[in-house]
């Protein structure tokens, strides 16, 4: 009986994140065919405990009867050391490990922010639905793992530029779900003070959205250029999708970034899916990462956080110790489709999209690991996505209130740093005041 008790609390204890003490009452029962009678009292309690006053005379409810008394439950585990899949190679003679370190509090942190994207993302969903955002807005959820991933393997002051679906990195890079919210719904708030919208967001060390295709990895090797003249230490993550891999400018960046071994990390955030066209229609050699030729890439499961952590600190190593560019695939999926105009079913299946999320999704894959492993439980988890849940549900009441900017601050921040100029309008005599921060 104590054996089985053993086994049962054990078992409670996984499942519930709490110590549970199942406690056997047998000896202190007469069991038979008819009522349980008390057939001893079970030992005194510790002075100054509670006790019950009718224990000694009720009959006992059931022949198995126990107690379970549950306590906090303060000893997860702290470090867990996982395999991981190992990244695919080009122009490399070792990679990064396949096995990689995760603490507690890391676990936590990588499911919180993650966890923050998909809903921010669900909730943006949810007001293009209601036309309260409007215009252009695409959707990142189920790739969270390739932006928490990044961050976690770079600096804070390393430096991230990216495509237009640039939600998740604005966040990552340290904007609040309140200032995403109202930008994306035109308000005062909001990170741009309204006037960027979904594709332009910007943040300390981070170059935004950007809206023309492939455009922004120049970009890219611009700022990774101004980090080796100023010799800082600092990198560049520049990141296109496959869609964008095609394009001529990406090449020509390619090559002028190997000339003068620019400390930028190029990555293709491969979604399978450039709009509604599949990579296999649109290239003839899907392998992303060697398209940088006489470039060193790697091909990351884009669905791993620990993965994408791992290969992301790798790179990083290679471009501060002065080797020149690398270029990272990341293996990843989109739940939505390419933008809120395209339903994402026409060109894939409902069931494709299904089998993602049921198999590999990023999330799952991380709570799984953590609960597995008693690096945290159920119970905290599911606090932390009241806590989320709560956070957007206040974000999006904010980007629904606050209010649009006026017409007088429409040209405002044009040129950083210079006297105020007037501004033509959309006609001759309208005339507008251009103010520039300082």
């Amino acid at each position: 009986m104590r054996n089985m008790l053993t086994l049962i609390s054990n078992a409670l204890c996984r499942i519930t994140g709490r110590k549970v003490l199942l406690i056997d009452l047998s000896e202190f029962v007469n069991v038979s065919s008819g009522a349980t009678q008390i057939r001893k009292l079970p030992p005194e309690p510790p002075p100054g405990a509670d006790r019950d006053p009718e224990l000694d005379t009720d009959l006992v409810d059931s022949a198995a009867a126990k107690v379970v008394v549950s306590q906090s439950f303060t000893d997860f585990t702290p470090q867990v050391s996982f395999n991981i899949k190992s990244c695919d190679l080009h122009g490399l003679e070792e990679g990064p490990a396949d096995t990689a370190v995760l603490t507690r509090d890391q676990g936590l942190s990588y499911y919180r922010c993650m966890q923050t994207i998909r809903r921010m993302e669900l909730k943006a969903d949810q007001l293009y639905k209601q036309k309260i955002i409007r215009g252009f807005c695409h959707l990142y959820d189920g790739q969270e793992a390739c932006a928490a991933g990044i961050e976690a393997g770079i600096e804070r002051t390393d430096h991230v530029i990216t495509a237009y679906r640039a939600h998740a990195f604005t966040y990552t890079r340290g904007v609040s779900v309140r200032e995403i919210l109202a930008e994306l719904t035109g308000r005062q708030g909001g990170v741009a003070k309204g006037k960027g919208g979904s594709m332009h967001m910007y943040a300390p060390h981070f170059y935004g959205g950007n809206g023309i295709v492939g455009a922004q990895v120049p970009l890219g090797a611009g700022i990774a250029l101004a980090c080796q003249y100023q010799g800082n230490g600092q990198i560049c993550v520049a990141l296109y999708g496959d869609g964008a891999a095609n394009q001529g400018q990406l090449f020509e960046t390619y090559n002028m970034a190997a000339l003068w071994k620019l400390p930028c990390v190029f990555v293709c955030e491969n979604n399978r899916y450039g709009m509604g066209t599949s990579v296999e229609r649109a290239a003839a050699s899907t392998d992303y990462y060697k398209r940088g030729d006489f470039i060193p890439g790697l091909r990351v499961d884009g669905m791993d956080v620990l993965c994408v952590r791992e290969a992301t600190k790798f790179a990083a190593d290679h471009c501060r110790s002065g080797k020149g560019p690398i270029l990272m695939e990341l293996q990843t999926y989109r739940y939505h489709g390419h933008s809120m105009s395209d339903p994402g079913v026409s060109y894939r299946t409902r069931e494709e999209v299904q089998e993602v999320r049921s198999k590999n999704d990023p999330i799952s894959l991380l709570k799984e690991r953590m609960l597995s492993n008693n690096m945290a439980s159920a119970e905290e988890l599911k606090e932390i996505d009241g806590e989320i849940r709560k956070e957007v549900d206040d974000a999006a009441q904010f980007a629904t209130s606050d209010p649009e900017p006026p017409l007088d601050d429409l040209c405002k921040y044009i040129y950083h740093n210079s006297p105020p100029v007037q501004v033509r309008g959309t006609n001759p005599w309208a005339k507008l005041q251009s103010v520039s921060s300082s």
